[in-house]
């Protein structure tokens, strides 16, 4: 064969590698059991002591309105401190859906919330970026519009998100409007609702009412926010404030302990769990006094800190052990679950950041989880916004959506046959059940080499990273503005356009 042949075939089946074809996963319907650690008496141990934290030591509510609710309701009400019942929080927790679904603006990529359904959103709230240049530095609104975009090519996610980066480039009072903004306009899955001031979830919802109307803006889920607990049992005024405004408006919130084992929690996994739960269930309950009914998800941020350094920590045996851990307590309060996926503390695309996503992202698969966050992007413990990684993981949760199905027998007597033609000594390739399943039959990765060495030498070299920021690239020249009638467009332009006359520039 020639050289110029055997160039043709390589760069034909590079070529094949290099096309980026559109797709949409539906959200995962998980197939396999959920893994439990904790018999009846361990769970009993830890919901016990999740009483008893609330009903003894009691919760801090620094939110006026949050003490009068809890005084109404019967609580024991003494200064900011809180002291809850277990009936009457059991109760209120009870009124909170074990399953619903949101709204997103394109109806084909509606999500269910519960259940046996998992759903993967990327990011959150990185202020540093490393993007096509490989720098770190801080992110960017046209940053953050590229992390949309990929949100929205990336088959396996399931919500655009909201703060993938910080664009610092925009005034942090006006920054939520073009954050929201550039949510609807780049993507058209769920998107995330800002928490940092009330009249900013308010904003938000206002922006919602354009997309979808009035009244199911302020009835129907049609985003999802997150508020973390200030650990050790604070919930201050920011996030309450937030959380009452999505209450009162039915939308679903991702209620959050924001956990440092070791430093806000104590050194132990099972009393990390039980502090956990008791802050996660207060607040969901504090919704229900809010407006009964009202979509609620309780959340977990996890990380331990090192007792070396001080840093926290992702992709570790205890972590995983809390995960099925709050994943089976979830489940006992028939609530949704949420955790934080593909974490890492490595800086760059490497071994560590593989390692750590995948021991981190994989426990939580198992244990069952229904919303998981940073599941593409997530490096140097949520600092930096990674578009090589985002990349990478984001293929990577394809190949975990496809293990969540579980053990497909459609094809199975088929392929039994094929067998019997094939019979002692043979191959398969020729077999008609080979050529009609081998594009389907198993997960291959266009991400990650397994060609020969001279291959790889002949094709660059490339590590990881380079394969990351090459899909990325191939992903946003691919990306079309999904489909938003003009009148809805310009009627978000002309809020955000009103509002940034009515807010300052800087913060008061």
């Amino acid at each position: 064969m020639s050289r110029e042949g055997r160039r043709g075939g390589r760069d034909a089946r590079r070529s094949e590698r290099m096309r980026f074809e559109i797709r949409a996963l539906p959200p995962l319907e998980r197939r396999i059991p959920v893994f439990q650690v904790l018999d009846g008496e361990a769970e009993e141990r830890i919901h016990h002591a999740a009483m008893g934290i609330l009903e003894e030591i009691g919760i801090d509510f620094h939110y006026p309105r949050a003490l009068d609710l809890w005084r109404g309701a019967g609580a024991r009400v003494d200064g900011w401190r809180v002291r809850i019942d277990r009936g009457l929080l059991l109760e209120l927790v009870a009124k909170a859906p074990e399953r619903f679904r949101i709204r997103a603006r394109n109806p084909q990529r509606d999500i269910e919330i519960g259940g046996s359904c998992t759903v993967f959103f990327p990011t959150y709230g990185s202020p540093f970026v490393r993007m096509f240049d490989g720098q770190r530095r801080y992110g960017t609104l046209v940053d953050l519009e590229l992390f949309h975009r990929l949100a929205y090519m990336a088959p396996a996610l399931h919500g655009t998100g909201s703060i993938t980066c910080e664009p610092v480039d925009v005034p942090v009072p006006k920054r939520h409007l073009h954050i929201t903004a550039s949510a609807i306009r780049n993507s058209d899955k769920v998107f995330m609702g800002p928490v940092t001031a009330p009249e900013r979830a308010e904003d938000a919802i206002r922006m919602a009412a354009l997309v979808f109307g009035e009244e199911v803006a302020r009835n129907e889920p049609v985003m999802v926010s997150l508020v973390n607990c200030n650990s050790p049992l604070v919930w201050d005024e920011t996030m309450l404030g937030a959380l009452d405004v999505y209450a009162q408006n039915n939308q679903p919130v991702i209620v959050s302990p924001f956990t440092m084992a070791g430093a806000n929690t104590p050194a132990s996994p099972p009393a990390t769990v039980a502090q956990l739960i008791a802050e996660a269930l207060a607040g969901i309950a504090f919704t229900q006094l809010v407006r009964p009914g009202c979509p609620m998800i309780l959340g977990n941020f996890l990380s331990a800190v090192s007792m070396k350094s001080g840093a926290p920590m992702a992709g570790t045996s205890e972590l995983a052990l809390m995960n099925f851990m709050i994943g089976q307590m979830a489940r006992r309060y028939r609530l949704p679950w949420r955790s934080s996926g593909m974490l890492t503390g490595s800086k760059i695309v490497d071994a560590q950041a593989g390692y750590e996503s995948a021991f981190n992202m994989l426990p939580i698969l198992l244990a069952g989880c229904n919303l998981v966050m940073h599941t593409a992007g997530w490096t140097e413990a949520g600092l930096t916004a990674n578009i090589a990684k985002f990349a990478l993981d984001a293929e990577q949760m394809e190949m975990l959506w496809r293990l969540g199905r579980g053990v497909n027998f459609a094809d199975f007597d088929e392929a039994l046959r094929a067998i019997a033609e094939v019979g002692p000594a043979g191959h398969f390739f020729g077999t008609a059940h080979t050529q009609a399943h081998f594009r389907d039959a198993f997960f291959m990765s266009e991400l990650f080499d397994n060609n020969s060495f001279e291959q790889w030498q002949l094709e660059g070299e490339k590590d990881a990273a380079a394969r990351g920021l090459e899909a990325a690239r191939r992903m946003l020249e691919a990306w079309e503005k999904p489909p938003l009638d003009p009148g809805i467009d310009e009627a978000i332009r002309d809020f955000v356009a009103r509002r940034e006359r009515e807010l300052p520039d800087a913060a008061m």
